[in-house]
């Protein structure tokens, strides 16, 4: 007799809020149902108030399933799950859906849950990085990862570099720890947009560098406006096509900042913001970008990064110890304080003069893609028989 699918609960991740959240989901599913077809039923939980085409996309990957609740919209049952032990709105839900286990995403269901659960903690930010989050933020973040952790939930973090800061940051944990290393393979049919038609679109030149961060302080945007400004006193002009949200709750006006810092020093033709785009076209200009930076000073395994290696995209990136990891050596490195050493490179390449091309996929991508499937099945697996 073959046995059931595994159903294993996620709370939706909204893109406009966390476009990485919400692609590694999407990525997730989509491996799972590609490698491991038959095995898992990813459950994804979204309040009424979620945005309905996010979740028509993942719904139309094989075997995902959408449950909509009022329990989702925000965080109604922390207070409960924190004080008495249980979200009992989640927990209804959970139970309604027949869930063997729950992963936890930033948020916490309580002590006394039912299920097994895996609490997914992509990176340690709030420790490494403190003062870019409010003092509230950062303590319930903190708050949630150490009950989290004293309820036993098997950890899975998505980097050697994040284990490394758990280990240094909860040096009694002894949870049951997994490392989920994910890989991004994007549908054919987001592949299928014609890059020229995009670019053109955009109003943007043949050669340009990609730059597709969400506007929060870590990502470092502030940086590379620094560096145009170095380039624009070479006379060297080059463009960067930056996309993403400009929303970041613990700092609302960041964005404004930066743009002002733009105008002021007369880089609007070298900084191009579109804005949240369609993913195709986040596919398109990738595959035809010149490069690929991310100036993040904090990452836990960067998706954008990720992408660019599925396509063979050269990466330009701060030189922090998961961009190592990522990309073992294999790119151009910069401190996150070091505009010229970022211009340097943006210099160097424009210099090279080569001709734009347009890439596909690497021939590899599948087994980096299984890997993951595979890796996140131990995790859940485990978890479930514990």
């Amino acid at each position: 007799m073959t046995p059931r699918p595994l159903r294993f609960a996620f709370s939706h991740i909204s893109r406009r809020l966390w476009a990485g959240g919400y692609n590694y989901q999407r990525n997730l599913f989509a491996a799972l149902a590609r490698f491991l077809p038959g095995e898992f039923v990813p459950i994804v939980f979204a309040g009424n108030r979620a945005e309905q085409n996010e979740l028509a996309e993942l719904a139309g990957i094989p075997g995902v399933e959408v449950v909509r609740s009022e329990a989702f919209d925000g965080q109604p049952g922390l207070a409960a799950a924190l004080g008495l032990g249980l979200d009992r709105g989640a927990a209804a839900a959970f139970r309604g859906a027949g869930i063997d286990v729950v992963v936890e995403s930033a948020r916490f269901f309580g002590w006394r849950l039912a299920h097994p659960a895996v609490a997914w903690i992509p990176d340690l930010q709030h420790r490494s990085l403190p003062q870019l989050f409010p003092t509230t933020a950062r303590w319930r973040r903190e708050l949630g990862f150490r009950m989290q952790i004293a309820s036993g939930r098997t950890i899975m973090l998505s980097s050697e570099s994040a284990l490394r800061d758990f280990k240094a940051y909860y040096p009694g944990a002894r949870n049951k720890v997994c490392v989920v290393r994910f890989a991004t393979q994007p549908p054919a049919a987001f592949l299928n947009t014609d890059p020229s038609d995009v670019i053109a679109e955009y109003n943007l030149p043949a050669n340009y560098f990609y730059l597709p961060n969400q506007f929060y302080r870590h990502k470092n945007h502030q940086l590379v406006v620094d560096a145009l400004t170095i380039l624009k006193g070479r006379a060297i002009d080059v463009v960067i096509c930056a996309s993403g949200s400009k929303e970041d709750r613990r700092e609302p006006g960041y964005y404004d900042l930066v743009n002002s810092e733009i105008q002021k020093r007369g880089l609007e033709a070298q900084f191009r913001h579109l804005g949240v785009i369609p993913l195709p076209h986040v596919y398109a200009l990738l595959r035809a970008s010149t490069a690929l930076i991310n100036p993040s000073r904090f990452e836990g395994w960067s998706t954008t990064v990720e992408e660019a290696k599925s396509f063979g995209v050269p990466v330009i990136l701060s030189d922090i110890d998961v961009h190592r990891e990522q990309t073992s050596g294999a790119a151009r490195y910069f401190g996150v304080d070091d505009p010229v050493a970022l211009a340097d490179h943006l210099m160097q390449i424009s210099e090279m003069n080569s001709p734009p091309t347009v890439r596909n996929i690497v021939p590899h991508q599948d087994d980096n893609v299984r890997a993951f499937a595979r890796s996140f099945s131990d995790a859940i697996r485990q978890t479930a028989v514990s």
